[in-house]
């Protein structure tokens, strides 16, 4: 049984095993949230939003036990942070081209940069909370930029 839920845990943080890509396992792991995005994106917005929650509880909870299995603060493997993250940047959001590629490369751009307080709370925050939450307020930034966008054109 423990066998069993340390599998799972893998799959689920390393967003079915995407994380495992040897370059760039946080955009693999973006494009992999942009299949749970398309599916969600023919729901309401409002149950979009509780599944982006449920999401990213789940997302808190399995990269910190992954951090646990792997023995690393951070495992580059643990992706499910990129998933949660690009769900809340495509928020309120079409499952149109012309929002899908700026957000994706919007969310990219704010989960490197890291920009405060997603800067302080990869620093400081430890555990599933760490790992995930910087990258909640990287797609937080996206998605407001990318509201911008749609404002401006």
């Amino acid at each position: 049984m423990r066998r069993f839920f340390t599998g799972l845990i893998i799959f689920l943080s390393t967003g079915a095993f995407t994380g495992y890509v040897p370059v760039m396992p946080g955009t693999a792991g973006s494009i992999a949230g942009l299949g749970l995005y398309f599916l969600f994106s023919s729901c309401t917005v409002r149950v979009y939003i509780v599944l982006t929650i449920f999401v990213t509880g789940i997302a808190i909870w399995s990269a910190g036990k992954a951090a646990l299995i792997f023995k690393k603060n951070d495992p580059p493997a643990v992706v499910i942070d990129e998933i949660a993250g690009i769900l809340v940047t495509l928020t309120t959001f079409a499952p149109d081209w012309k929002y899908v590629v700026p957000g994706f490369i919007l969310f990219r751009c704010m989960d490197i940069v890291k920009p405060y307080p997603a800067n302080w709370i990869n620093d400081n925050v430890h555990g599933g909370p760490g790992i995930v939450l910087d990258d909640i307020v990287a797609g937080i930034y996206a998605n407001l930029a990318l509201q911008t966008l749609r404002v401006l054109t």
